[in-house]
Parts: structure tokens; sequence; C-alpha cells
């Protein structure tokens, strides 16, 4: 008999031709709206694998819902949404796709960083409503990205492939991260400081970081009073590594001059969030690894570990893997 397996999301057909070869597959192809809980519910007891997105709560009360889950594949790099604890208690293995979105999420990061220090979506948007009707030395004037100071706060492998980017527009590297990378200060030629100091001495701050208890909440007001009035600060890490209703009150104060946002605490963000409301937001609906190409590759990779776990293999992208020793 084969295993069953849920997955929450249509995915491309090939993969998931693949999988029927050696699973029995049930689907939720809504591709315009998440799996609704309660199926999940009614889902869990009796699958042996779970491939599963950003998108679900994958938590304590769920997992224990579960007789038979092996894996949990999840399609993405973080794991935030998953009860990672949990499921190593019930002896379930968690998977991820790290590696295969780097490129393309450094691209989209630095492309949000210029398209908001250059007013480019405000500037489209001014043509667009016949507001153009004469040229004005200040009309739509940015900040300047050549020669300028990048912050960056986490220096993963994106972290390493944005300074790679930055490095073409002449820009000073500075980088935040819990331990010094020595090997990526001399490659790179880039300078670790205390987050303070970063904060302080930068025109852009990347946040770069994962998302743990350690790093929620890590901007808040009292960062942004640090920061220069012309910052810009750009996220395309998670949402909640961002105080929002801080970073909110320190765009309508002044205190820094625009923000760049690719991630929201509460996703998908709600129409009347209080930062959609300003024309210095240039807001994303978490689009960092939006290439055809990437997202097939994470596609591949997660169905790749599903398979292995479900065939007593240990995956290769496992986030737990102290269930090996189990």
């Amino acid at each position: 008999m084969k295993p069953k397996v849920f997955i929450t999301r249509k995915i491309p057909a090939h993969l998931l031709k693949e999988l029927q070869s050696v699973c029995d597959i049930s689907i939720w192809d809504h591709e315009d709206t998440p799996v609704p809980r309660i199926l999940l519910e009614e889902k869990i007891p009796d699958i042996d694998g779970l491939f599963c997105l950003l998108t679900e709560k994958i938590d304590a009360d769920l997992l224990e819902k579960a007789n038979n889950l092996k894996v949990v594949s999840n399609m993405a790099v973080g794991y935030n949404n998953i009860d990672v604890d949990a499921a190593t208690k019930k002896g379930i293995i968690v998977t991820n796709t790290p590696g295969v979105l780097t490129e393309t999420t450094a691209d989209l990061t630095f492309a949000l960083l210029m398209a908001t220090a250059r007013r480019i979506p405000e500037a489209s948007e001014f043509l667009r409503d016949g507001k153009w009707n004469t040229w004005s030395p200040m009309l739509l004037t940015g900040q300047d990205i050549y020669n300028s100071t990048l912050g960056i706060i986490g220096m993963g492998r994106i972290g390493e492939a944005l300074v790679r980017r930055a490095k073409g527009f002449n820009m000073n590297i500075l980088y935040h991260n819990r331990k010094r990378k020595l090997d990526a200060e001399e490659e790179l030629d880039i300078q670790y400081c205390p987050l303070d100091k970063l904060l302080k001495e930068s025109d852009f701050i990347c946040i770069m970081t994962p998302y743990t208890e350690e790093t929620k909440n890590m901007i808040r007001k009292e960062h942004f009073k640090l920061m220069k009035d012309t910052a810009i600060l750009i996220n395309t890490a998670r949402g909640g590594i961002v105080n929002e209703e801080d970073l909110y009150h320190a765009l309508v104060s002044n205190e820094i001059w625009a923000a760049g946002v690719d991630v929201f605490e509460q996703e998908p963000v709600p129409r009347n969030h209080q930062l959609l409301t300003l024309p210095k937001v240039v807001a994303l609906p978490h689009i960092g690894s939006a290439s055809i190409a990437t997202r097939i590759k994470m596609a591949n990779v997660a169905v790749n570990n599903l398979i292995q776990a479900l065939k007593g293999e240990i995956p290769d992208h496992i986030v737990n893997k102290e269930i090996v020793n189990l």
C-alpha cells in the first residue's frame, strides 16, 4: 500500500506525477486561498506525509491528531510555521528547502532597495494618474545608492549574495550577526560592527536574519531613533522581526525616510494595514523567491525530502536532525 500524502497547494505537474508514482496523494488545489484549518485537521490523522507552505500553521494541537505522520515537508527555507519541538517529540521529521532561493531572494532584496530609494512605484503611479505636467528640479527626488553605506543584519547565504550585488554600486558594507564571519569579512571586504553602530551609520538597513524568539521584535522604537532621518529600512526576511507599529510611527514622524517591506507579521496583510497608507512604504506580497525557476526548484527539493523520509531515508534537508538519534 502506498503512503498517503496531503499537499496543501498545487505544485508543478511533473512533480505531482513523481509523487503519484510512490504515494497516494490528495491536494488542496485552490491557488488563491490557503487550505482551511478544518480540512487539515480532517486529513492529518490518516496521512503519512504532509507537503505544506508557510501559510499553514503546523502547531502542537494539529500534530497531536497525527497517527501515522512521518514527515512534514515545508516548501520554504524558514519553518517558523511548524512547531518543530512538538514534531520531534512525536518522531516526525521536518524538512525545508534551503540554498535554492539564495540568489533570487538577493535579487528581490536589492530591487526593493532600489525601488524604495528612487521612489519608483510612487513615480509610476504619479505618471499613470496624469499628474506629470512639467519637469521640476525636486520632483520625486530620492536617495542615492551608489557610494552609500549598507548595513546588513544577518549574514547568511542571502546576506552574502546581497553584498556581492551591493559591491557593484560601490557600497560600503557593515554587518551584524550573532557570530562574526571572518572568512566573509576577508572575502567580501565587509566590516562587522555592533547593532547600534550599524543603525547609526547605515544609509540602508537590510534585515536578513531568520525569525526566532531571539529576533522577534528585534528592530523596534529605540532602534529607529538611532537611524539617520534619511535611512531606508528593507525587510525581506520575516515579518515580526521588525515591530510594525514602531516602524509606522518612525515613518510618520520622519525618524527614517522610507521602508521596503516584502514580509509582514500577518500574511496576507490586511488591506487596511497602516503601513499600506504611506507613500514612503514600498510593500510587496512576500515574493522574495518568486521566480519561475526558483519556485520549481523549491518544490522539487520539497518533494525529494518527502519521498526520502517516506522511504525511511534521512532527507537531504532535515531540520530536526536530532530525531535521527532518537
